[in-house]
């Protein structure tokens, strides 16, 4: 599934449910989702556009911790608009 290229850090820190600082990045856990109770921490550069790549890790990991596919977070953040 390929990602939009205009995805800012301030919007990818929203749609993960994380808060924004006005700082350059920031750090914290996702709130939990589905069965998954561990703590998990990322860190979200507040970069507009991110690089594609960046976007890419940011999810694929987050995907990693919640036990889903990337595409399946994908999807759950992009398209349920």
């Amino acid at each position: 599934m390929r990602l939009r290229g205009d995805v800012r850090g301030e919007e990818l820190a929203e749609l993960l449910g994380v808060r924004v600082p006005h700082n350059s990045a920031y750090r914290e856990p996702p709130q939990p989702h589905h069965d998954t109770k561990r703590e998990h921490h990322i860190t979200v550069p507040l970069h507009s556009p991110l690089k594609s790549r960046n976007v890419s890790g940011i999810l694929a990991d987050v995907a990693d911790h919640m036990q889903i596919s990337k595409e399946t977070l994908v999807r759950e953040l992009f398209h349920k608009r």
